[in-house]
């Protein structure tokens, strides 16, 4: 299995996304590919006391850098020597088998869907992170790359979610279900009225194991393995998430810290602590799966450190090895005739 790593993207590089990918091929025995300028991932190598590529390493120059204030949509394009774009053309041509990113989550999407381009018949790739919920965690799909969605994107969200739950995670028969203000059909705005329908047909059918609609709360207490959502409104619900997460950790140590007799039951609960912490720590998944391009593509986050990038490679490992996106071009047909082309355009 070799991993193509962006050297050059998110807040921490080339530091974190290159010590990320060194322990990565140390702990899991991945080749890497590191993408960027080679004088810095070098020096980065160099400044960490390593004089030499380790075996299954191996650099790959790209002399510019995507930035975050460059215009999402036409970087890839403008800069095609940036390390992005020389690592998904190397996606395109199969030098690896999936590539990890922490740099702009508009400039991949976008590289990787005019580069990479998506399966045949998906009509628009998702975002799809594993959050942390009552069952071991669940897909949401879709998390802020599509802000608005006519029904026939959540139809394909529901089933590309559907299959990376159980091909990813290990679901089998994945509960599927759709974020909604209520669980009553005739709840939510006319997107969620009208998609709803849909996705019930497809579960009586047995195509997915459609659940209903799925309120927010039901949601993190594990009613479901796969949450549907448009971009927009699975955005609030991830930085809900993550932000219920911060403010209950950081309630937490100052409550275990008020005087002598609460720092000493932290101590007596420390290993339940820890475990809190890691369920809600991001980074333990490492990041986020864009569902419906034809090679798989994991967006770190922006913030990621070196372990985050680790946990990204071993996501993009995962991923490249499930078969997620062979079953999905094996099923496109399944989704044509849910999701029929209006006439004069491309399914």
């Amino acid at each position: 299995m070799k991993i193509i790593v962006d050297a050059m993207g998110g807040d921490n590089a080339p530091q974190a996304p290159v010590m990320g990918a060194i322990q990565a091929n140390r702990e899991y025995g991945v080749d890497i590919i590191l993408v960027g300028r080679g004088e810095d991932i070098l020096k980065t190598l160099a400044d960490n006391g390593i004089s030499d590529l380790p075996s299954g390493v191996a650099v790959t120059h790209a002399s510019e850098v995507v930035e975050m204030c460059d215009d999402p949509a036409t970087a890839f394009r403008k800069k095609k020597d940036s390390s992005l774009t020389v690592g998904l053309n190397l996606l395109k041509e199969g030098a690896g088998d999936a590539f990890v990113s922490a740099g702009s989550t508009g400039a991949l999407l976008s590289g990787a869907t005019l580069v990479t381009k998506r399966i045949k018949g998906i009509r628009r790739a998702a975002l799809a992170p594993v959050v942390p919920t009552g069952n071991g965690g669940a897909v949401l799909i879709d998390c802020g790359a599509n802000a608005e969605c006519p029904p026939e994107y959540l139809l394909q969200f529901a089933y590309m979610g559907s299959y990376y739950a159980e091909k990813v995670l290990g679901r089998p028969n994945p509960k599927v279900g759709l974020l909604n203000i209520g669980a009553e059909p005739s709840k939510g705005t006319s997107l969620q009225t009208t998609v709803y329908p849909m996705l019930e047909a497809a579960g009586e059918a047995g195509r997915i194991n459609f659940t209903g609609n799925v309120e927010a709360r039901e949601a993190v207490e594990g009613a479901v393995d796969v949450i549907v959502a448009d971009g927009y409104s699975g955005n609030i619900f991830l930085k809900t998430m993550e932000g219920t997460g911060l403010f209950l950790a950081r309630e937490i140590k100052k409550m275990f810290k008020k005087n002598a007799v609460t720092k000493l039951s932290a101590l007596l609960v420390s290993g339940g602590l820890k475990d809190f912490k890691k369920l809600m720590d991001a980074g333990e998944v490492g990041g986020t799966a864009l569902v419906g391009i034809s090679r798989p593509v994991i967006k770190a986050h922006g913030s990621s450190d070196a372990y985050a990038i680790q946990n990204a490679v071993r996501q993009a490992r995962d991923f490249a090895a499930s078969g997620l996106i062979e079953d999905i071009t094996k099923n496109i047909d399944l989704m044509r005739l849910d999701t029929p082309a209006k006439e004069g355009t491309q399914a």
